[in-house]
C-alpha cells in the first residue's frame, strides 16, 4: 500500500526543474571548501522542502493549478489526500536528513541548519508568505506588501540555500551576511521575473498555466510597477546581487551567473 505514496514522491520530487535552491546550496558550499557529501545532502533536503511546497501549493485549496513543469500536478496525477502526505512525507524526510550526522559530524552545525531550514519555511517565512499571498486576493496591495509577502514565500528558502554552505563551513559573519544580501536581492530578482513570465510567457514553454494571478485578482509586481519598470528593477537588483559577492572575487563567478540566468530567463 505504501507504494503509492512512494510512487507520489518519486513523481513529485523527481520531475524536472530548475534545481536552483540545491544548486546554491553547492556552489555557496564551495566557496568555503565544504565537503561535497555533506553538500549534496543539505541541497537534497531543501528540494525536498521546496518539492513539499508546489505539491501543497498545487493543491485546490490552495492555487489550484492542474499542471506544474509540463506534467499534472500530484493531487492531479494520484488524488488530494495521496498529495497532502506526499507534501508531509517530503518535509519531516528533509529534517531527517539534516540530523544525520553523515550531513556534519558537529552537532552544532546540524542544529542550525535545521534551525534556519525551520525559520525559512514556517510560518515567519514560505509559509507565512503563502498564507499572506492568500490573503491578497482582490486586495489593493502596494508594493512594500507585494515585497514583503514575496521575501517570505519566495524568499526565505533562497536565503537559506545561499547561506547554508556558510555554515556548513563554519565562514565568518562577513561572508555569511554578504550572502545573505546576495540572497536577498536574486530572490526578489526571481519573483519579479516570475510575474513577468506569467503576464508575457506561454503555457506550453513554461510548463504551468499563465496569467495566474490576474484570473485569481492578485497584484503583483507587474501590476503595479508595469513591464518595462518591473524588468529594469529585476535587472537593478540583479546587478546589486553581483555586486554583494565582490569579496569572494573569482570564486563566486558562478553565482554572479546565476544571478545574470534569473533575470534573463525566459521560463
Amino acid at each position: 500500500m505504501e507504494k503509492k505514496l512512494f510512487d507520489a514522491i518519486d513523481y513529485s520530487i523527481l520531475s524536472s526543474g530548475k534545481r536552483l535552491r540545491p544548486f546554491l546550496v553547492l556552489k555557496s558550499s564551495e566557496l568555503f571548501s565544504v565537503e561535497k557529501e555533506r553538500a549534496l545532502r543539505v541541497a537534497a533536503a531543501i528540494e525536498m522542502v521546496h518539492a513539499y511546497s508546489i505539491v501543497h501549493d498545487d493543491l485546490p485549496s490552495m492555487d489550484d493549478d492542474d499542471l506544474r513543469r509540463g506534467k499534472p500536478t500530484t493531487h492531479k496525477k494520484f488524488n488530494e489526500a495521496i498529495a497532502i502526505l506526499t507534501g508531509d512525507s517530503l518535509l519531516t524526510l528533509s529534517f531527517e536528513i539534516l540530523s544525520d550526522t553523515l550531513t556534519h559530524s558537529d552537532a552544532k552545525i546540524r542544529c542550525e541548519l535545521i534551525s534556519e531550514l525551520s525559520k525559512a519555511a514556517g510560518a515567519l517565512g514560505m509559509v507565512g508568505g503563502q498564507m499572506m499571498d492568500l490573503e491578497a486576493e482582490n486586495k489593493n496591495l502596494n508594493i512594500g506588501v507585494i515585497t514583503r509577502i514575496q521575501r517570505l514565500k519566495t524568499g526565505a528558502l533562497i536565503s537559506f540555500a545561499c547561506i547554508s554552505g556558510a555554515i556548513l563551513g563554519r565562514a565568518e559573519k562577513k561572508d555569511r551576511f554578504a550572502l545573505q544580501a546576495y540572497a536577498h536581492d536574486i530572490g526578489l530578482a526571481f519573483q519579479i521575473k516570475d510575474d513577468l513570465l506569467d503576464v508575457i510567457g506561454k503555457e506550453k514553454s513554461l510548463g504551468k498555466a499563465v496569467k495566474k494571478d490576474q484570473k485569481a485578482g492578485k497584484q503583483n509586481f507587474v501590476s503595479i510597477l508595469g513591464k518595462e519598470r518591473a524588468k529594469e528593477q529585476a535587472e537593478l537588483l540583479a546587478n546589486q546581487a553581483i555586486k554583494h559577492l565582490k569579496s569572494f572575487d573569482q570564486k563566486a563567478d558562478i553565482l554572479k551567473e546565476v544571478a545574470r540566468f534569473i533575470v534573463e530567463r525566459n521560463k
